[in-house]
């Protein structure tokens, strides 16, 4: 059996670890274990081609490597779990400069007569500088270097359109004419533009369209790596790449109907561009009943059932943990405790997921919104920890609400709400919420850890 059969047999065997592993990624019972799987195709499949490949000079591999593996180390051990969001949009991109930079090292390597081989390399990097700028303003506004709002601007549609037409131009005569200007102007043209059309493709998306900009960068650094396994003729990079790709548009499309949005509405409405709802709109809703956690207490004390409903501000004031100690106190208690899971909560897929996994919350205790909703009114409290817009009443009674058909957490309909905030502050929608105006709501300010802590203390006292 001769070197390319075995290689080839290798390379079959990486991608059945990699779709066997996605597959286990599906459940949490079995995610690590997915992980583990798919982490061992990779490694297989980098260790076949460092053998296979005629390599010049290991020691600039050897050197990559390391730096990879130092950057790998300290992503994973350090990077605190608030800021897993950031972490992806990052990863995102140094997964499309990659493709970009091998896209641009075949192009510059000769002169090619195949418009296909051309055409893969154009993909390449165009996807790749755009999944590199766009991942890069992602991780700006996830981590609030710059601001969550959208950044609209008179006549936007009519500069993208002509970027577009700019980039079709270059593609054509990277493809077909080849003379118009040099090849390492094409390059350097369409290399500028990619990163352009990157940077304005996601500066319009507000903080509340995240986790939808997150999955859909995730599948763009897929598309960018299979392009580039077309160019240079990797089996086993353009199924990877395929499988990102592909799983990044499903999860973007689930994401999308989370929210009851189609993509393009996500992509081009400004969603959050409004001003923050003002303190005169909040008065014409009523007032807010504040509550001390120590009389809280007291509620939860005497409660059967209790649904418990994290967002994002549970990662700002890193109470996963504490919130899981006053569950499984709750539950010495005699107390049913839930934890209901919206698909667009927090700043990336699966975010509030990863947080309590973190704090060894159990998954069987992990609900989605359309088993609880339908027996809401039997909850006897619901605790909002730090999420705004999707249990907010207006995607359901208010039509001219933005929000308005978005599936929510109908916690309003339980007997009792505490809704944890630091403040009156809206969410990334930047609209009011009348759920803290109602009628059985109870609003406990302040840091959802203190609060927290403090009603761990009354069950501990």
């Amino acid at each position: 059996m001769n070197t390319e059969i075995l290689v080839n047999l290798a390379y079959i065997g990486s991608s059945i670890l990699f779709i066997v592993g996605l597959k286990m990624l599906g459940s949490p019972d079995t995610a690590r274990r997915g992980n583990l799987l798919s982490s061992s195709g990779m490694l297989l499949a980098v260790l076949i081609t460092l053998l296979d490949q005629n390599i010049i000079d290991y020691r600039y591999i050897a050197g990559g490597l390391l730096a990879g593996s130092i950057v790998g180390y300290f992503a994973a051990t350090k990077v605190k779990m608030t800021s897993m969001p950031e972490m992806v949009a990052i990863f995102n991109g140094f997964g499309g400069i990659a493709s970009l930079l091998v896209g641009s090292a075949e192009f510059i390597s000769g002169v090619f007569d195949n418009p296909a081989f051309l055409g893969a390399i154009f993909l390449t990097v165009l996807i790749g500088g755009v999944t590199f700028t766009g991942s890069i303003i992602a991780y700006g506004k996830l981590s609030e270097v710059i601001s969550g709002k959208p950044y609209l601007y008179k006549g936007q549609q009519f500069v993208n359109g002509l970027l577009l037409l700019a980039i079709v131009i270059i593609g054509i005569n990277m493809l077909f004419i080849q003379g118009f200007i040099s090849s390492e102007q094409t390059l350097i043209l369409l290399i500028a533009l990619a990163f352009i059309l990157g940077v304005l493709f996601v500066i319009p998306i507000g903080g509340a369209d995240m986790p939808v900009v997150i999955a859909l960068l995730n599948s763009f650094s897929g598309l960018a790596a299979c392009a580039a396994g077309f160019v240079i003729l990797n089996n086993v990079l353009i199924v990877a790449g395929a499988l990102v790709g592909a799983s990044g548009l499903i999860l973007t499309n689930i994401m999308c109907k989370a929210m009851n949005r189609s993509l393009a509405n996500v992509l081009f409405s400004g969603f959050g561009a409004a001003p923050d709802a003002s303190d005169d709109a909040a008065q014409e809703q009523g007032e807010v009943k504040p509550i001390s956690a120590e009389d809280a207490y007291l509620i939860l004390e005497a409660a059967t059932s209790v649904l418990i409903v994290p967002g994002y501000g549970m990662a700002v004031a890193q109470a996963q943990h504490t919130v899981r100690e006053l569950g499984e106190l709750l539950e010495e208690n005699g107390t049913e405790v839930k934890y209901a899971i919206h698909p667009v909560a927090g700043r990336m897929p699966g975010h509030m997921n990863v947080l309590l996994a973190e704090a060894n919350v159990s998954y069987d205790v992990l609900v989605e919104p359309e088993d609880v909703n339908p027996i809401m009114d039997t909850v006897d409290v619901c605790m909002v920890i730090g999420a705004n817009d999707v249990v907010n009443p207006d995607a359901k009674e208010n039509e001219g609400s933005p929000i308005y058909g978005m599936p929510i957490i109908e916690v309003d309909n339980s007997k009792t709400v505490f809704v944890l905030k630091r403040s009156m502050a809206s969410g990334f929608a930047g609209i009011q919420n009348p759920l803290f105006f109602k009628s059985n709501t109870r609003m406990l300010f302040g840091d959802a850890k203190e609060t927290v802590s403090t009603l761990v203390s009354e069950f501990k006292g």
